[in-house]
């Protein structure tokens, strides 16, 4: 049966369909390493009073609020200093890198372990937060980040320079 012998509803969704199959992937992966970077982002300003100054709220957090929890147990933080010092690093720099589209699929990556030792952390917030953020993460991963990115402006270039012969 061909398109024009169907019923004029599913002729319609199948056009529909169509259509929305033609939205740009680029589009869909910059809006993805966006959405993922914001929270982040946001959540690293307030961990910093300047320049590689931390916060002292920061410190405070990872020595006396936040606990691992870790098979029933509730486990103070290791190194809170280090661990509140990395926590600003990386919610800083892993965004960052991800609207530009630098080292994408690692940025992703950090982000998604970052997830996790926040779900270790704040167990409760699994299906608002984690379990979203972990999808785009998973997502920039697989699918790279797409056209509008630096990793492709510099694939691209990189594909354009001659390679010298190989004397085997």
């Amino acid at each position: 049966m061909s398109e024009t012998e169907l019923p004029l509803l599913p002729r319609c969704i199948a056009r529909a369909d169509g259509l929305l199959a033609r939205f740009p992937a680029s589009l869909t992966q910059l809006a993805l390493r966006i959405a993922l970077a914001v929270p982040f982002f946001r959540s690293g300003l307030t961990k910093w009073d300047g320049f590689l100054q931390l916060s002292d709220s920061a410190v405070y957090l990872f020595t006396e609020e936040f606990r691992l929890h870790l098979f029933g147990l509730e486990v103070a933080y290791p190194a809170p200093q280090l661990m509140a010092f990395l926590s600003g690093a990386g919610e800083i720099i892993l965004p960052i890198l991800l609207v530009l589209g630098l080292g994408t699929r690692f940025a992703a990556l950090g982000l998604l372990v970052m997830t996790a030792i926040i779900q270790l952390t704040i167990p409760d917030g699994w299906a608002n937060f984690h379990l979203p953020w972990a999808a785009m993460a998973l997502a920039v991963m697989t699918y790279g980040p797409g056209r509008v990115s630096l990793d492709h402006l510099v694939a691209a270039s990189a594909a354009r320079i001659p390679r010298p012969a190989s004397h085997v």
